[in-house]
């Protein structure tokens, strides 16, 4: 898949654990997982935004496009 989900850098980066970002924008961890994994086959908008302010980044630190 050329859409790559970099979660896992920016929760290193912000010394944060999963189920921490989890609670704070209120999905489960399961969901989150499905996210960090890169088989989410879509994110809301909505998501991406609490996901971006909870870890204090840009939707660019998170997903990158990367030909195959």
């Amino acid at each position: 898949m050329p859409i790559l989900v970099n979660l896992d850098v920016m929760l290193a980066k912000r010394k944060m654990k999963s189920f921490e970002l989890a609670d704070k924008i209120g999905i489960t961890v399961a969901n989150l997982s499905i996210l960090k994994t890169s088989k989410a086959k879509a994110i809301r908008f909505s998501t991406l935004e609490a996901i971006c302010a909870a870890l204090e980044c840009q939707p660019s630190d998170i997903l990158e496009y990367k030909k195959e």
